[in-house]
C-alpha cells in the first residue's frame, strides 16, 4: 500500500500547490508521511459530519476542496469546534489534505467537472492562467449547450443535475430569454462579472450572488444570472477527483478504495416561498 507521502505527491501533481492564490490554505493540514494510505474519502467541507463519516468508512486520508483553517488560528483545543475536527482526525489516523483555489484553476478543475454535471461543452476557461501556454488552466469556463434553452429550462437543468440544497437556483433576468452560451464557476462567482461580460455569453452560473453585483450586472447588459448553492457547484469536482486518484491508483497498482461523501454540508437547510408573486408591485406596509 503507498504511504501518506506517496498519494500527496501524486495529489501535487493534480493541483500543484504553487498554483493556488496566495491568500489560500492548501496542503496537508495533519497526518503521518509514512502512514500507510488504504481508503480516501473526498468532500468539499472539512466539518464534523464529514469527520465523523471518514471513521465510520475506516478512512486514512480525508481530501477536501475547503480549508480547515483559512485565516489561521491561535488554538486547536478539543472545545472550539475546528479543534475538535483536528483531534478527531489525529485520533483516529485520519490524515487532511485541501486542493482549494490550484483545483479551481487545474485542467480539468472545479469548473470543469460544473459544467460536465451539466452537459455543457467547455469552450475556453473564463480567466486564463497566463502560466499555461496551452491555454486550459485558468477560473471558470466558458461553455456552449448542446442545443438553445431558454434560461428557465437552463435553471431546471441545472436543478435536476447539480445535488439538491434548500436554495435551489435563482434566476435573473428574462425566463424565456435563449441561452448558446454559458459562464460557469464553481463557488463564489461575483468577483467575474467583467470577464464574463468579456466573454459575450447569454448566461453566467455560479453561487453565492450579492445583491449589489448582481444588480449592477443585470444594469450593464441582458445577462442571465443563475445563482445555486455554493456546496452544490463544488460538489461535482468531488466525484472528477476521486476518478483521477482512482487512475493514478490503477496504474501504481495501489489499490486504493476510492469514496465521495454524499453527506449534504450547504449550511441552509429550508426555504419557504414568498406568499406574492415576483412580479407584485409594491413592498408590503
Amino acid at each position: 500500500m503507498p504511504r501518506l507521502s506517496e498519494v500527496i505527491a501524486a495529489l501535487d501533481t493534480l493541483w500543484p500547490p504553487e498554483r493556488a492564490e496566495g491568500w489560500d490554505a492548501v496542503g496537508t493540514v495533519c497526518g503521518e508521511p509514512d502512514q500507510e494510505i488504504t481508503r480516501v474519502l473526498f468532500a468539499v467541507d472539512p466539518v464534523r459530519e464529514i469527520v465523523d463519516e471518514a471513521v465510520k468508512l475506516s478512512a486514512n486520508l480525508l481530501v477536501t476542496h475547503h480549508p480547515l483553517y483559512l485565516r489561521g488560528t491561535t488554538t486547536v483545543a478539543a472545545d472550539t469546534f475546528k479543534g475538535r475536527v483536528v483531534h478527531t482526525l489525529i485520533k483516529n489516523d485520519i490524515a487532511l489534505h485541501v486542493a482549494h483555489t490550484n483545483a479551481d484553476r487545474a485542467d480539468p478543475g472545479v469548473s470543469d467537472a460544473l459544467a460536465g454535471a451539466l452537459d455543457l461543452r467547455v469552450v475556453r476557461p473564463l480567466v486564463p492562467d497566463p502560466t499555461d501556454p496551452e491555454g486550459r488552466r485558468g477560473l471558470g469556463r466558458v461553455c456552449e449547450l448542446d442545443h438553445p434553452l431558454t434560461v428557465r429550462e437552463l435553471a431546471a437543468r441545472a436543478a435536476g443535475r447539480l445535488p439538491a440544497t434548500a436554495q435551489g437556483i435563482r434566476v435573473a433576468g428574462d425566463p424565456e430569454a435563449v441561452v448558446r452560451t454559458v459562464a460557469v464557476s464553481g463557488g463564489s462567482g461575483d468577483s467575474l462579472f467583467d470577464d464574463v461580460r468579456a466573454a459575450g455569453v447569454d448566461a453566467f452560473l455560479t453561487a453565492d450572488l450579492r445583491h449589489h453585483p448582481a444588480s449592477e450586472a443585470r444594469a450593464h447588459s441582458p445577462l442571465a444570472l443563475l445563482d445555486a448553492a455554493h456546496w452544490a457547484t463544488e460538489w461535482p469536482w468531488c466525484e472528477l477527483a476521486a476518478a483521477q486518484l482512482d487512475e493514478i491508483s490503477d496504474r501504481k497498482g495501489w489499490g486504493l478504495r476510492v469514496h465521495v461523501s454524499k453527506t449534504v454540508t450547504d449550511p441552509w437547510t429550508a426555504h419557504a416561498a414568498s406568499t406574492e408573486t415576483p412580479n407584485a408591485m409594491g413592498a408590503p406596509n
